[in-house]
């Protein structure tokens, strides 16, 4: 990285503007901030804060002697950046790509081996991202294509272009910056075919194998489709559809062949930026599509500048403007109102609603308004509003009597097909029979009729001729468990073809399962729907019936009410959000799987932004912005676990910066921890005995609470949350809350530290003598980050890492369980190279020579034990790391590295 080659842009007119030149230093260095300090609730926007010099009135907006009137103003993007890497950047639009025509050498039959080298979210949750492909499955052309799906690296491949064939493997831990390989043998002489997985820090290797090869039956082959290769594939017709990667290319490589012949190799490491078409080195021509881009810069702020004040000196000499830009989060919380409930947002966007009445109204309301153009509000009398608010997919719903009467007129909708459905929640069967709804229509029937009895529910068919009317029992349904006593949703649709007309009326218990009846009916039409109304009458008397969300539609099917209607309960926190995303138009890139994230109770009316934080509370992740382009990031909680460092600094070499201040206080001390599930039950979590412990002083802190209500699906996930958050409260460690790096005196971590972001973990080896050996474990928050000429400073905000390394099982680090209690049988001195141990509570430890070299940690020092010998009491030789000091008997000790069930002990 060139350093540190500041630019600063604005979009002037909808074009990016280098202003770097006028960047008024003198005054105001250029400041970026992000994320959030120590462990605040939640993150503040992004701010980037500079001057630009206005001497020539150019940045005041309403002069219109400016070359950028009517260009800037309120919300102008901006985006700050440094020297990178030349590479291809795509933002995971499906129109961005590169491609290539296709070409007889790129229609490979038999083996074949894939490879990509690339920058991007292993990890990112819900997102198809397609590498490199001959792919379109729009027209039946598949050929071949390399991707990664939730955590996978997936080679696709289809042997008669329809067809999509699969094999899989988890991507390991890797850099965000790494080359993958996929490799195809379509006949592995035993009946079937071998795929097998690889990634290296390069395209040029070495390669690692991941995991087993993937062998499944039968032999096969790639289709030789027609479509052009293209790097970042993309497919809509797939579920969920591939799309082109977002993030960075460098180079890629397609062999017929394992190890065989290079039949393409587009390399945009070499490329000028802002190149559009060129040429690889076996003589392919590539063209950049959409919004896909040659770039050799790094983004540092991408975010929008609100307001252009002007200031100026005493002589008029210095004219500038201090801006400060922001991130997507500033616009999001301001005014924003809350969004309505799941029910009433989501039952508009089906394409064939005719009529809808949420009946969400206040109390004092006088007709059901109703949010579809051209539909008139509902006529109502003797009805209660806002009378129950337990439905989790609504806002408080109406209360129906006897004396009720509501009406609603429905437009023309085709003939032939319709549906009737809303909710309702009766507390016990009418005494007498009483009619819930009457739907008119043009059809055979001109009413139908739902009637509920004592023990049966009915639909009754109404014809009028002249004076007189003649009224048919069509449906029957009985008994009718699950009719009452619940909230539940009634359907009725009708359905005309080959001259008979199908009808059902069957109701859907919210969150449980449905009960109904259809007749098929000779000669009837359906016609379609003109009104809908209900007039209970004496029947609802000492009945409460409550009911709302009335649509009418010109299909039978529909599934829109679906998950709605019980606020989509159970979702996951990574689900939400990106669903969330989908309907707001708001971008929410998710760092992590989301089927790795917790369950969330209902979603209830709230700002978009609180729903969303809802769900980062819920699953204990970090929601904040993206660096590099105007949109949310959530990293997963699962996401933060045991990662290797990001950034690695040394005390004694160049780079670490004053100051670094330990303090060791009790600002995150949290002993008693109580999680209430929102609208269900609570759980509590007490560390007893520990220098962090509820005990008084000395043999605690003493009382440290916290109470947090959750949006949660169940009760029983409160407790393990409780649970985690005092492990998270009760940490016996110093904290660094700030570490600061000069890159000006270190350039060599220039490439590491731009890429840390919010969640990454750095560490800090060979602390000064006065603070304990060990290495320095850290969890980064958040940043400020400060431009000058020939300066750059980054202050990481810090939290404790060592909470964060937890087990993992089969992993060579994470992969060990420590025993209950173990203590120093004797004293030992700086010198020693070997402890005496008694183990004080549970199984002894291992003495297989395969299980060490591990790391065990006494009385706050770091060790490793190179071997473990003795059958009734254990003794551990280790290595002496420039002996910090002297460890009295009766001193305990842990395993570092983290916990689980597969490391192998002995005894019991």
């Amino acid at each position: 990285m060139a350093f540190p080659d500041l630019r600063v842009e604005i979009q002037a007119g909808g074009v990016w503007t280098d202003v770097t030149a006028d960047t008024f230093t003198r005054r105001q260095q250029v400041t970026i901030t992000r994320g959030r300090a120590d462990e605040a609730a939640r993150t503040d926007p992004g701010r980037c804060q500079l001057g630009l010099n206005n001497r020539d009135g150019r940045y005041s907006p309403r002069n219109p002697m400016s070359p950028y009137y009517g260009l800037i103003g309120r919300n102008t993007p901006i985006r700050v950046s440094v020297a990178g890497p030349t590479r291809l950047v795509l933002d995971g639009s499906i129109s961005g790509t590169v491609d290539t025509p296709d070409a007889a050498p790129l229609d490979i039959v038999g083996d074949i081996d894939l490879r990509a080298e690339v920058e991007i979210d292993w990890t990112a949750g819900d997102l198809n991202q397609t590498l490199i492909g001959k792919w379109d499955g729009a027209t039946n052309q598949r050929s071949y294509a390399l991707r990664v799906y939730n955590g996978q690296l997936q080679l696709s491949w289809s042997n008669d272009g329809v067809a999509s064939l699969v094999a899989a493997v988890s991507v390991p831990t890797l850099p965000d910056h790494a080359a993958v390989r996929a490799t195809l043998d379509v006949d592995n002489g035993s009946g079937g075919r071998t795929a097998t997985f690889y990634w290296a820090p390069t395209l040029a290797g070495p390669w690692t194998q991941i995991g087993s090869p993937v062998i499944q039956a039968g032999t096969t082959s790639v289709y030789a489709s027609t479509v052009p290769l293209r790097v970042g594939s993309p497919d809509a017709t797939h579920t969920p559809p591939r799309v082109p990667f977002t993030g960075s290319g460098y180079r890629f490589e397609v062999r017929s062949g394992i190890d065989g012949t290079v039949v393409a190799v587009p390399d945009f490491t070499t490329l000028a930026p802002g190149t559009g078409v060129f040429v690889d080195a076996v003589g392919h021509t590539w063209t950049l599509q959409g919004t896909a881009e040659i770039s050799d810069r790094l983004i540092r702020f991408s975010g929008e500048v609100s307001s252009w004040p002007s200031r100026w000196g005493v002589a008029g000499q210095d004219v500038w403007v201090p801006l400060e830009a922001s991130g997507i989060l500033r616009r999001l919380g301001q005014g924003a109102k809350a969004l309505d409930s799941t029910l009433r947002r989501r039952v508009p966007t089906d394409p064939n609603l005719l009529a809808y009445w949420p009946m969400e109204e206040s109390r004092d309301a006088t007709q059901a308004y109703s949010p579809i153009a051209g539909v008139a509000p509902m006529a109502v009398s003797g009805i209660e509003f806002a009378a129950d608010d337990s439905l989790p997919g609504s806002s408080p719903l109406p209360k129906i009597s006897a004396a009720t009467a509501l009406s609603g007129q429905v437009p023309r909708g085709p003939d032939g097909a319709w549906r009737v459905e809303y909710v309702y929640k009766l507390n016990d069967y009418p005494a007498t029979p009483t009619t819930l709804l009457e739907v008119r229509t043009t059809g055979t029937y001109d009413r139908l009729q739902i009637e509920v009895r004592p023990s049966n529910v009915r639909l009754f068919g109404i014809s009028t001729s002249g004076d007189s009317s003649a009224a048919t029992q069509l449906l029957n349904i009985g008994p009718t468990d699950g009719f009452a006593q619940t909230w539940n949703r009634l359907q009725l649709w009708a359905e005309t073809a080959s001259g008979s007309t199908t009808m059902r009326l069957q109701w859907v218990t919210i969150g449980g399962g449905a009960l109904g009846l259809s007749t098929t009916l000779s000669g009837v039409s359906a016609g379609h729907v003109t009104a809908v109304s209900s007039t209970p009458g004496a029947g609802l008397d000492q009945r409460d019936l409550y009911m709302g969300h009335l649509s009418v539609m010109g299909t039978r099917l529909s599934l829109i009410y679906d998950f709605a209607d019980h606020g989509f309960t159970g979702e996951t926190a990574g689900d939400r959000m990106l669903r969330l995303s989908q309907e707001e138009g708001v971008p929410v890139a998710l760092s992590g799987a989301a089927d790795d994230t917790l369950g969330m109770g209902p979603q209830r009316p709230d700002t978009l932004l609180d729903l969303l934080g809802q769900a980062a509370d819920t699953d204990g992740g970090i929601l904040g912005e993206q660096r590099d382009r105007l949109a949310l990031r959530y990293r997963v909680r699962t996401g933060l676990y045991s990662q290797p460092p990001a950034l690695e600094l040394d005390y004694q070499g160049p780079g670490l910066a004053p100051p670094l201040d330990p303090v060791d206080d009790d600002a995150d001390v949290r002993n008693d921890i109580t999680i209430t599930r929102i609208g269900g039950s609570s759980a509590r979590a007490v560390l007893e005995e520990g220098p962090l412990s509820v005990q008084p002083p000395p043999n605690g802190v003493g009382v440290y609470d916290e109470s947090v209500s959750l949006s949660l699906a169940t009760d029983d996930q409160a407790e393990p949350i409780a649970n985690w958050r005092l492990w998270l409260g009760t940490q016996d460690e110093i904290r660094y809350p700030s570490v600061h790096v000069d890159l000006a005196k270190a350039p060599h971590l220039a490439d590491a530290a731009a890429a840390v972001v919010e969640g990454d973990r750095i560490t800090i080896a060979n602390p000064p003598p006065w603070l304990p050996p060990e290495t320095i474990d850290l969890i980064v928050q958040g940043y400020t980050e400060t431009f000058l000429p020939h300066r750059w400073d980054i202050v990481f905000n810090c939290t404790p890492g060592r909470p964060w390394l937890v087990g993992h099982t089969d992993d060579p680090t994470f992969g060990r369980v420590d025993t209950d209690g173990t203590q120093l049988a004797a004293a030992v001195t700086a010198d020693d190279t070997a402890l005496s141990l008694a183990v004080t509570d549970g199984p002894l430890w291992t003495t297989d020579p395969a299980d060490c070299p591990l790391g065990i940690r006494v009385g706050g020092e770091t060790m490793t034990a190179i071997r473990i010998t003795g059958a009734v009491s254990d003794r551990f030789d280790r290595t002496v790391t420039g002996g910090w000091g002297t460890t009295d008997t009766g001193e305990t000790w842990t395993l570092t590295g983290g916990a689980t069930s597969d490391y192998s002990v002995q005894g019991a």
